[in-house]
């Protein structure tokens, strides 16, 4: 670098022009600060010899250093300090004193009234260019960071408003609940981040009905877009040869297209099965899952609340897994209930996380003649004390 480097670059990466506006009613005062600053042609410099046009000569020209002359007709130099102060627009931009003399009491009051600088003119035209550049460097790194932050909380915004839109277009692609002799219920929450959270049911054929939840690792728009990709293949079975009624044979062909090297490391779990109403027989495969529970007996009185357990790897983590399947013959009052882990990895004030036990608990005490999702949904939110969740929430009901 040689001793001619424009002054906006040394160093300083700066993206505003180094710009210097002279208030000084004497002429000839504006032509020697002129030709000093002809040292640095990067500098901009415009000079205003009445100070009543100052504030607006400030708004239209926008310097990072004002040189405020102390004597003048009509407005004194302190003055001019104090009206710069009180404008919102000229409050931050620092100003230098150029003053006939040295004198301590004057400059105190000066800095007092917010001067950045204090100078007898005229001063010594390297002194002068060196303390421009400093006072101008720090009021443009000001800029700068204010115009991160707006450009910070527009990126943020428009990140919150994709979150919304995706979060939304997700709970679109959700099913319509049921009613009637096999009736649905559910509930999807999705966090402040938006999960990979998403869940379904579909008749396959007169006899049986399929049914499935699926939680995609991590959290964003990366995370909803794979849970949607997953399944759009699961509702339009579009799994090459895989029957739809076999659990074990959806999960293996799940797992054959979501490998993790295919989907950016990307994984999800899932719960699948599939309720054969002529023999009320209900088989489920799990893939790294949280176990369905269901409430069944012989009468609502009676019923007991079953964990469906299924040992399985997530889906795309391995591409030999093989999954095997579980099947339960359901009493004449079933219950059935299948969630993601933010239904119950939910944490306390105290910092203390709910257990899955704990969790049953909730369920297991839920009335018994009506669905027992809205008390558990109140329940997780009492243990929060908070209408909030660290994850998505998707719990779904099934009276089979």
């Amino acid at each position: 670098m040689t001793k001619d480097t424009p002054s906006t670059e040394l160093g300083s990466g700066l993206r505003h022009p180094i710009r210097v506006l002279l208030v000084d009613d004497q002429p000839m005062i504006g032509e020697a600060i002129r030709r000093i600053l002809l040292a640095d042609p990067a500098m901009e410099y415009q000079y205003c010899a009445d100070p009543t046009k100052a504030i607006q000569a400030i708004l239209d020209f926008q310097p990072t250093v004002i040189l405020q002359d102390l004597v003048m007709p009509e407005v004194d130099g302190l003055s001019m300090l104090r009206q710069y102060r009180a404008n919102a627009s000229t409050q931050a931009i620092p100003t230098i004193v150029l003053s006939t003399k040295e004198d301590p009491k004057v400059k105190a009051e000066s800095f007092t009234l917010g001067a950045a600088d204090y100078l007898v003119k005229l001063p010594d035209p390297i002194e002068l260019l060196a303390r421009i550049r400093m006072h101008s460097r720090g009021y443009i790194a000001l800029l700068e960071r204010n115009e991160a932050y707006v450009a910070l909380k527009k990126s943020e915004e428009r990140l919150a408003q994709e979150m919304r839109e995706a979060a939304n277009y997700l709970t679109s692609l959700l099913p319509e609940r049921l009613e009637g002799e096999l009736s649905t219920d559910w509930r999807f929450v999705p966090s402040a981040e938006l999960g990979g959270d998403t869940f379904g049911y579909f008749w396959l054929d007169d006899d049986h009905f399929a049914m499935y939840l699926l939680d995609v690792c991590g959290h964003g728009l990366k995370a909803a877009l794979l849970a949607i990709s997953a399944m759009n293949v699961v509702r339009n079975r579009t799994l090459p040869e895989t029957d739809f009624r076999s659990p074990a044979m959806v999960l293996n062909g799940m797992n054959q297209a979501f490998q993790m090297d295919r989907h950016d490391e990307m994984y999800f779990t899932m719960w699948y099965a599939v309720f054969d109403r002529r023999s009320r027989r209900l088989r489920y495969a799990s893939a790294g899952h949280p176990p369905a529970l269901i409430l069944m007996g012989e009468s609502s009185t009676a019923a007991e609340l079953i964990e469906l357990t299924r040992a399985g790897l997530v889906i795309g983590a391995f591409p030999n897994s093989n999954y095997a399947e579980s099947a339960i013959e359901l009493p004449s009052f079933s219950r059935l209930y299948f969630f993601s882990d933010g239904l119950y990895e939910v944490t306390r004030p105290d910092s203390s996380m709910l257990t899955f036990q704990e969790f049953k608990t909730i369920l297991a005490t839920a009335p018994r003649d009506r669905g027992g999702i809205p008390h558990a949904i109140d329940a997780i939110r009492a243990v929060r004390n908070s209408d909030t969740f660290e994850d998505d929430l998707s719990i779904v009901e099934v009276n089979l």
